[in-house]
């Protein structure tokens, strides 16, 4: 489970695997449905590891795209630590704090999902674990090791969410942000996007380090300092690096076109996971890799 590397907080998410077809009709629960459903959280990963009965426990009630919660600096767990913070009753005991809509029904900005990620099959709930460090290290040790494997929530868990945000569930578990990281870059690879992840994995684990994507036939691109150029190429110039073979103009103007095509794809996918996206124009006659350098 990932933890903080300036305060002991272990941070996961309860992943709800939805029906094919299937939208939630509630985006954020009441107080009275996510306090209960963080308690039966709560009890469910303490059977897994017992030490959660003296962390605090801070959770969301409200449902993200798995890409939200793998962003860079990790906002969505970054906004429950902070109301954490806030909250009062610090040294009475461990508590469960449960954060969703307020009594009109309004979603409070901090737990507001990105509008333009819903309607994947995956949603995900994050919670924040807090307190005793060595409590806080057992439990992120215990807790990477079984639930990839072991995770899934008691059935009146799944039952409790399923008829809370009014959707149909398949299978509701529990994942550390190791594990959910692990899952979509599995998924990734599955759909043709294995070689983007390094670049990703690199702008949550190492942000302050350099990665490249320079594999032909995919664009060119390097991350750096918080960001991704892409390599916007001429149409000479992309011809020079990614059409070498003779073809017919017609089929050299098709390739192009799936070539800007899949640049896109990439770009959503890096904005998505909060990666800044800029594209830089590479005219023929240029090394594209200095142009992205500079």
């Amino acid at each position: 489970m990932t933890r903080s590397t300036t305060s002991p907080v272990v941070m996961g998410v309860m992943a709800l695997e939805l029906a094919a077809g299937s939208t939630p009709r509630r985006a954020a629960l009441s107080a009275a449905d996510a306090s209960g459903l963080a308690e039966k959280l709560g009890r469910d990963l303490a059977t897994h590891a017992p030490q959660v009965r003296d962390l605090d426990l801070v959770f969301a009630g409200a449902h993200f795209d798995p890409a939200e919660a793998l962003r860079p600096g990790w906002p969505l767990h970054q906004r429950l630590r902070e109301l954490h913070q806030r909250a009062p009753g610090r040294g009475d005991g461990a508590r469960v704090m449960a954060f969703g809509a307020d009594d009109t029904g309004d979603i409070p900005m901090p737990l507001q999902a990105d509008d333009g990620l819903r309607g994947g099959l995956l949603r995900v709930l994050p919670f924040v674990l807090s307190g005793d460090v060595s409590a806080v290290e057992a439990v992120a040790e215990r807790l990477e090791s079984v639930l990839l494997e072991t995770g899934m929530a008691q059935a009146d868990t799944a039952l409790l969410a399923q008829t809370a945000f009014g959707a149909q569930i398949e299978h509701a578990r529990y994942m550390t942000l190791h594990d959910l990281a692990a899952m979509t870059a599995m998924q990734y690879d599955h759909g043709g996007l294995g070689a983007l992840w390094p670049v990703i994995e690199t702008a949550l684990m190492a942000p302050t380090d350099e990665a490249w994507l320079d594999a032909v036939p995919e664009p060119l691109l390097r991350y750096a300092s918080g960001e991704v150029h892409i390599a916007l190429f001429e149409p000479m110039a992309w011809r020079a690096r990614y059409a070498t073979q003779e073809a017919t103009d017609e089929r050299l103007e098709r390739a192009y076109q799936h070539f800007q095509a899949r640049q896109q794809q990439i770009a959503a996918v890096l904005e998505a996971h909060g990666i800044p996206v800029t594209f830089a124009h590479c005219p023929a006659k240029t090394d594209a890799r200095d142009t992205l350098k500079s």
